[in-house]
């Protein structure tokens, strides 16, 4: 378990394990980078989620990232982009706190130490949105910190049939190679005018690229490596398959579809 600096209490309000069992026809296969091989693995069918308690950015802070939205990154509904977090930490005095509360988070899901080796970014989205990140990440699982506060919207990861309502602090660590999308609560799929000008529709989140191959990592999401060893010496880059077949996801409804 990670230790807590005295002083600092970090309040797990919740945390949830979400899973189906796929069925045995429906077999998902991500195949990735590793060095330079190219693994097979199963696609973990586990979604961890929980809410710890950080504090609001600064209001400072806050009109920075709606200034640099405006101006330089123009973000459309469905959109997923970077922002500065260098900049972001010089004026954000509870930056280190807020990563604690999840390094705290990850340690009580058997995951020690592992998030202050991995890469972290700032993102922010208008919505996303349905995708798979596997083509290009499926060395890795993705946890986030979202930092911006309820209004309306639901992480949604259709092939499991789950949603998670985000609001700040709210904790994800799931596998990007399930389909997923942030959506409008109560709506069933990925709608442009759910997102419109002049609303707060914006979400700003911390992720952290957490490696696949780490034990403990695979172990949380229940990852089986070598699947298709096989299959694996045909491929010459980052893909998910169904069923043998390359596959994408459509982006209003989160279906597989034949890659293009």
């Amino acid at each position: 378990m990670a230790r807590r600096r005295p002083g600092r209490r970090v309040t797990l309000l919740r945390m949830s394990h979400h899973s189906r069992q796929p069925r045995a026809h429906n077999a998902l296969t991500s195949y990735f980078c590793s060095g330079d091989v190219i693994r097979s693995r199963r696609v973990s069918d586990i979604v961890l989620s929980g809410v710890v308690d950080v504090p609001e950015p600064p209001a400072r802070l806050r009109a920075d990232w709606a200034r640099e939205i405006s101006l330089h990154i123009a973000l459309e509904p469905g959109d997923v982009e970077v922002m500065p977090l260098a900049r972001a930490r010089a004026r954000w005095p509870d930056y280190s706190r807020c990563v604690r509360a999840v390094s705290d988070w990850t340690a009580t899901l058997g995951l020690p130490g592992v998030l202050a080796s991995s890469d972290v970014a700032l993102m922010a989205c208008r919505g996303a949105r349905y995708h798979h990140d596997g083509d290009q990440y499926g060395g890795a699982a993705f946890c986030n910190l979202f930092l911006s506060e309820d209004n309306g919207q639901d992480v949604h990861f259709p092939s499991l049939g789950l949603r998670i309502p985000l609001r700040r602090g709210t904790v994800l660590l799931f596998d990007p190679c399930q389909p997923h999308a942030v959506i409008r609560r109560g709506r069933n799929g990925f709608d442009a005018a759910d997102f419109p000008d002049g609303q707060d529709c914006t979400q700003l989140f911390l992720t952290w690229e957490l490696p696949i191959e780490d034990v403990h990592v695979a172990q949380a999401l229940n990852v089986t490596f070598d699947v298709n060893s096989a299959a694996s010496m045909t491929v010459n880059d980052g893909q998910v398959r169904l069923n043998g077949e390359r596959v994408d996801v459509r982006p209003e409804s989160g279906q597989w579809r034949p890659a293009d």
